[in-house]
């Protein structure tokens, strides 16, 4: 069965992350049996997107969703160049858990800790890579590949999936200590503010914004503004005590 809605108007360890993936394996034959948006389960997770609601989300610096984005079989889907989007809610401590992929050449990412400061969610929030390794640009550097920590710290090659096929990804952010997971290993970790980490993002890019990664909380975004398709379902976070 297909069913589109368009949207809009205009631990710590290998073991945890398996373990929420086989639950949300179970899940991804539909959104029947996923918990409800605003509800928790018994270890703390809730879901932000269900298959049928994007009530936790908006776009960037806007209310509503950006036109463009489309709930397709229980997905969140875009095809093209749409607007960004954010989490309505702040986040400092957090596990995020979600599936994805990317249509060939596809390019996105996962910010966190998400200011409105700047004119660009990535002016502000460190980037989760979200890429088709083989057939994007981005895919020559490990610093800009699938995974990393874009333009700082790297992701080890061969763990993302080819184009249209489901990505399991992992953040985990406690405290400044970050972790990035793919498809059950971990990618790397980075401590936010160390002399290591500031020395990294003076030579970048992300020099020029001075607030760049500071926020001790902040939304959840989802990169729209690159061309290509996207897919992304099972989004949950755990707020970390």
């Amino acid at each position: 069965m297909y069913e589109k809605i368009r949207l809009g108007g205009a631990m710590f360890v290998a073991a945890t992350f398996l373990l929420v993936g086989c639950a949300r394996s179970q899940q991804s034959a539909g959104a029947g049996g996923m918990i409800a948006t605003e509800t928790a389960d018994s270890a703390g997770w809730r879901t932000l997107f269900d298959g049928k609601s994007v009530a936790a989300f908006r776009g960037y610096k806007i209310d509503s969703m950006p036109s463009g984005w489309s709930i397709v079989d229980g997905t969140l889907t875009k095809s093209g160049s749409v607007g960004d989007l954010i989490t309505r809610e702040k986040f400092a401590d957090f596990e995020l858990s979600f599936d994805w992929k990317l249509g060939p050449g596809g390019n996105s990412g996962v910010m966190y800790r998400v200011t409105e400061e700047y004119d660009h969610m990535y002016w502000s929030g460190p980037e989760y890579q979200l890429l088709d390794d083989a057939l994007h640009p981005d895919g020559k550097s490990r610093l800009t590949a699938a995974g990393s920590a874009y333009g700082l710290y790297p992701a080890p090659a061969g763990v993302v999936k080819p184009a249209n096929q489901w990505n399991s990804s992992l953040i985990v952010i406690r405290g400044n200590h970050v972790q990035h997971w793919m498809n059950g290993q971990k990618l790397l970790e980075y401590d936010l503010l160390s002399p290591d980490w500031q020395a990294k993002v003076k030579a970048s890019k992300f020099g020029a914004w001075p607030n760049y990664g500071r926020a001790k909380s902040g939304y959840i975004g989802i990169q729209g503004d690159h061309d290509g398709a996207l897919a992304l379902r099972n989004i949950r976070v755990r707020v970390l005590k």
